[in-house]
């Protein structure tokens, strides 16, 4: 994998990501998770591929006063974005695959929309349950499957038909483990309990086309791949390709169902 497969922004990349994508698609799972997490006040908590920190941010207003949260990712320019949100977490730069922290250190350990970008799976699923105390939870959310996600696939038919194959895979990437059989798969290789799956169906919303557009391309990998007359050719069919997707008012939604993987240790 390259850094673009891996989901590696660049700063400017970062900051579209926050003030576009978090509330867009992610802001509405950070309750969720922390939900299915029962996340207590005086708890400690590890946040994996933390990006800007909408989890973490969600999983430090619950273990207060007492617990604290550690956001951890590789991409510095996400967590230079993450540390003006909230410097109450503790935000560190490492790899899911060689997690910076001693065996049984957290009661709690996450991973929101993550575990599709890293480089080796089972290795960075068996560090979460190496550094998770017995009587902990490990809990892992991935995007359902590209075909039930009907806006985003539509949007990458968009992206092959103008630009080709290679292009239209950096938005197919997220999508990658939507087959829960394999989700189990990966889990058991690396040697955690069984795994609850479910699948909740969430909502997308952009507040138009355009802004839909300037999200998954300026803030996502798209940005060092699509030029600016590439770009303006995209929102120009755009228009027309994703329209069903429109609302009366102009506003997009569409559903965008995600799995939570829930593990006790």
């Amino acid at each position: 994998m390259n850094d673009l497969s891996r989901g590696q922004l660049i700063r400017s990349a970062a900051e579209v990501y926050d003030e576009f994508f978090v509330p867009a698609l992610f802001g509405e799972w950070a309750p969720r998770m922390a939900d299915a997490a029962h996340l207590a006040p005086g708890e400690a908590v590890l946040d994996v591929a933390c990006g800007t920190g909408v989890l973490a941010r969600e999983a430090q207003a619950r273990v207060a006063p007492g617990g604290t949260v550690h956001g951890l990712d590789r991409n510095p320019d996400m967590l230079a974005v993450a540390g003006l949100r909230e410097p109450a977490v503790h935000w560190r730069s490492g790899l899911a695959e060689a997690l910076p922290f001693e065996d049984r250190r957290f009661d709690v350990v996450t991973c929101q929309f993550g575990l599709m970008f890293f480089e080796d799976r089972q290795t960075a699923l068996a560090e979460m349950w190496r550094v998770l105390r017995p009587g902990g939870r490990l809990l892992v959310a991935v995007w359902d499957a590209l075909e039930r996600t009907p806006g985003y696939a539509a949007m990458v038919e968009l992206l092959r038909r103008l630009f080709g194959e290679e292009i239209a895979d950096e938005l197919r990437a997220p999508f990658v483990l939507g087959d829960p059989a394999e989700l189990r798969a990966l889990f058991a290789g690396a040697g955690t309990a069984t795994p609850e799956i479910h699948t909740p169906v969430g909502t997308a919303r952009f507040s138009s086309i355009e802004d839909w557009v300037h999200t998954d391309v300026k803030g996502w990998t798209l940005a060092d791949r699509i030029d600016d007359t590439q770009y303006a050719l995209l929102q120009a069919e755009a228009t027309t390709a994703l329209g069903r997707f429109c609302q009366a008012d102009g506003t997009v939604v569409f559903d965008s169902p995600a799995h939570i993987v829930v593990v006790r240790k």
